[in-house]
């Protein structure tokens, strides 16, 4: 199976909350014209397509640009550009919103912000969403003992790559993004903060489901294939023990609205 099916079988869709805070914040009407960034295999786009929006998804993976083709299939509202976002020059400009679900921290802050703003009319909307990983009071403890795991395969050191393997606080993650999206947008002088929304949501993983998740992470990709094997083997036996043999992940939002100045 490739990166981009792995992606799009393991990896968890918006809740339909977050569209509709989307659309009430950045005032989109149907007809709408969109630049995506990013748009991966389209699980975000399906739910703006299905608002009416008219999208036009720059994606720089020709393997998940081809999936993305495929899943939208008959969506006449929905282009698929396989390209570099920073260097993409579309035919005509002036577009009502620049959203990107989980995509935007790829591109240089140096210029992110200078690039959406160079897309979109007088009135455009920037729109920046993240997905993350927590673990609130009361989560999953299999989050708290997995350390063991992580430390018996890879060493003390693990305990520094531990994002999935102990995921921050909610309030924690909320508090450094607001400061750091906030001093960027200041910084950029091209948008202002109008607006901003959390939605949660939990996802039930099977052993295996749990395993792809974590097949799609960079972190876990990067480690040498053996070790990564006898983490997985690790977990699974952890997973394999658990009363119903599923973990129970929560998932938050992050939704940014920005207006140009």
């Amino acid at each position: 199976m490739g990166a981009a099916d792995l992606y799009a079988r393991a990896r968890p869709s918006y809740p339909a909350e977050i569209f509709a805070d989307l659309a009430e914040l950045a005032e989109l009407r149907p007809g709408a014209r969109l630049v995506e960034i990013g748009c991966g295999t389209g699980q975000a786009t399906r739910p703006l397509a299905e608002r009416g929006y008219a999208i036009t998804c720059v994606e720089l993976d020709g393997e998940a640009a081809a999936l993305a083709r495929r899943n939208l299939a008959g969506l006449r509202n929905v282009e698929i550009v396989n390209a570099d976002f920073e260097a993409w020059r579309p035919e005509h400009g002036g577009y009502d919103a620049v959203v990107a679900f989980s995509s935007f921290h790829w591109i240089a802050p140096e210029r992110r912000y200078r690039v959406a703003a160079e897309l979109l009319g007088p009135s455009g909307k920037l729109v920046v969403v993240s997905l993350v990983h927590v673990l609130p009071n009361g989560g999953d403890p299999f989050f708290r003992d997995v350390a063991d795991d992580y430390v018996a395969v890879l060493g003390e050191d693990a305990r520094e790559m531990l994002t999935i393997g102990r995921p921050p606080h909610p309030d924690a993650v909320a508090a450094l993004s607001d400061r750091v999206l906030g001093e960027e947008l200041d910084a950029s002088g091209a948008f202002r903060l109008i607006g901003t929304r959390r939605c949660f949501w939990d996802v039930a993983y099977p052993r295996d489901g749990y395993i792809d998740l974590l097949s799609t992470v960079s972190t876990y990709r990067s480690l040498e294939p053996a070790l990564r094997e006898r983490l997985f083997e690790r977990l699974r036996q952890r997973i394999g023990a658990r009363p119903g043999a599923r973990v129970r992940v929560r998932y938050m939002a992050l939704l940014y609205v920005a207006e140009r100045t």
